[in-house]
């Protein structure tokens, strides 16, 4: 049985679905960077990606309550130009909107290759306090020869874990301080929202965020919290390093106390995704 094995086997055991979830978005990055995928150009240098559509200023986060929000903006709208001001780079539009400071905007943007006019109305009484409400990224679509792509993929897939990691870690700040839930955190239905967005801007923005949620989960269950994988393993490593199994009832209450707490986290997180939606 799982409990008779030595110690390394047990371990290898627990990782195998979160190694899984790492393989597997390794491989959809590698398959995306041979047909392109796109990326963040603000910055870029590396001479052997083969830029295959040019970079465009696109909403990548619309802040709550913001005027970017009223204005009906959306996540993946490319930002054409303002008041009738060509966009060439997020850089530049952060400056005009500075610039601006107050009033109206006439935003022409892309959706879904569609052009349209946006109103919006900067709330600002100043140019230092003045904000659309977006973040953006110079967004374009790069690949690489296939000889690379199996390389960069695992190589953006190690920089997926970390970058998530590090967004994990400030979630957990703000929850242990009081500061409450991020507002990027999404339950099952807010998932269900960004791949759809997703696979409306096209298929390789489809994998994309494909392998991001897998290596959301890779990182999710490799935690040391009870309930999860990570949690297994943690009971594993004291028992190995201090020579003295923890009785199996404590350890069966640390599981069940920790999944009815990841279980209050997805009632919150999703309530707060239906609420969204309307």
């Amino acid at each position: 049985s799982f409990g008779y094995q030595k110690t390394w086997k047990k371990i290898i055991v627990l990782v195998a679905g979160v190694t899984m979830n790492f393989l597997l978005a390794a491989a959809l990055l590698s398959v995306g960077f041979v047909i392109g995928l796109p990326a963040d150009m603000n910055g870029l240098e590396d001479s052997d990606a083969i830029i295959v559509q040019a970079p465009a200023v696109m909403i990548q986060q619309v802040e709550k309550n913001s005027p970017a929000e009223k204005a009906t903006l959306m996540v993946g709208d490319k930002i054409l130009s303002i008041n009738s001001i060509e966009i060439k780079y997020s850089g530049q539009m952060v400056s005009l909107i500075k610039e601006i400071g107050k009033g109206e905007l006439a935003i022409k943007i892309s959706r879904s290759g569609e052009e349209k006019m946006i109103k919006a109305v900067l709330e600002g009484g100043s140019a230092a306090d003045s904000r659309l409400g977006v973040y953006l990224a110079d967004a374009g679509v790069i690949r690489y020869p296939w000889y690379l792509a199996v390389y960069k993929g695992f190589v953006a897939a190690g920089i997926g874990v970390i970058n998530i990691l590090v967004a994990f870690y400030f979630l957990f700040k703000n929850l242990i301080i009081g500061q409450g839930l991020s507002l990027d955190v999404s339950g099952p239905v807010g998932i269900a929202i960004v791949v759809g967005q997703s696979a409306k801007l096209g298929f390789n923005y489809l994998i994309n965020v494909t392998a991001m949620i897998s290596l959301s989960l890779a990182v999710i269950n490799i935690l040391p919290f009870p309930a999860l994988d990570g949690g297994r393993a943690m009971f594993i490593l004291i028992e190995k390093f201090t020579g003295k199994k923890v009785p199996l009832k404590y350890e069966q209450l640390a599981h069940t106390i920790g999944f009815a707490l990841l279980m209050a986290l997805i009632v919150v997180v999703t309530w707060r995704d239906v609420k969204g939606l309307f």
